[in-house]
């Protein structure tokens, strides 16, 4: 692989991971493409950003989930599991519950992704300590720009109170889940938000995976 100038990005640690991803996406995209991804995921990230030093590994992880993303759409066959992008606001509260629950329940038979119009600095601590209290961790989930890459990808799209700044594109399932923020709520508000989310997304979770009754098939 031919190496990136340093001067290209800003850091060694983004060009380390510049490096990395276009690595694993090698036989997919061209390292030009990787970078440019790189760089625009960064800059993204750096407009909400209150731990700088975080922000390398943040971009990294942004920029392939984009990466899949176009592959994901890209590739010769799409894959027959179905994507279901949730969308709020700030990506802190709703659209992370969606996103967390629907991967608790249906493992690997979905892929449930989310993002925001306009990315807060942090999941909403009310959100993640909601989410505990059912053994659902999102320690690791941090709020990401809608990008044209994941919404090209997915399948479904769920908004949650981003209004008109959620774009619609053709080809894609729409579903609105009008719901209250539940960033800064009282617990016990918290708590019922998640509720109604839970069920939704089960609902739409026996939509999208249908159980075979036994001895059928």
């Amino acid at each position: 692989m031919t190496a990136l100038p340093p001067h290209r990005v800003p850091g060694d640690r983004l060009t380390s991971a510049t490096l990395r991803l276009a690595a694993r996406h090698e036989h997919r995209f061209s390292l030009d493409t990787v970078h440019h991804l790189l760089l625009d995921s960064h800059r993204r990230l750096a407009a909400g950003a209150t731990i700088p030093d975080h922000l390398p590994l943040l971009a990294e992880r942004l920029t392939g989930e984009r990466l899949d993303a176009l592959a994901r759409t890209e590739g010769p066959v799409r894959s027959a599991v179905p994507h279901v992008l949730f969308v709020c606001g700030r990506n802190t509260g709703r659209s992370q519950l969606a996103a967390a629950l629907l991967r608790h329940h249906s493992g690997e038979r979905v892929l449930a992704s989310s993002a925001g119009t306009d990315p807060g600095a942090a999941v909403s601590a009310e959100v993640a300590r909601s989410l505990a209290e059912v053994g659902v961790e999102v320690r690791h989930a941090y709020p990401k720009p809608l990008t044209d890459e994941v919404i090209g990808a997915a399948d479904v799209v769920v908004t949650m109170g981003c209004g008109d700044a959620c774009p619609i594109l053709p080809g894609r399932r729409y579903l609105n889940w009008p719901l209250p923020d539940p960033d800064g709520a009282p617990p016990r508000v918290v708590r019922a938000i998640r509720n109604v989310v839970d069920a939704r997304v089960r609902e739409l979770l026996a939509v999208l995976v249908p159980t075979t009754p036994a001895g059928t098939g």
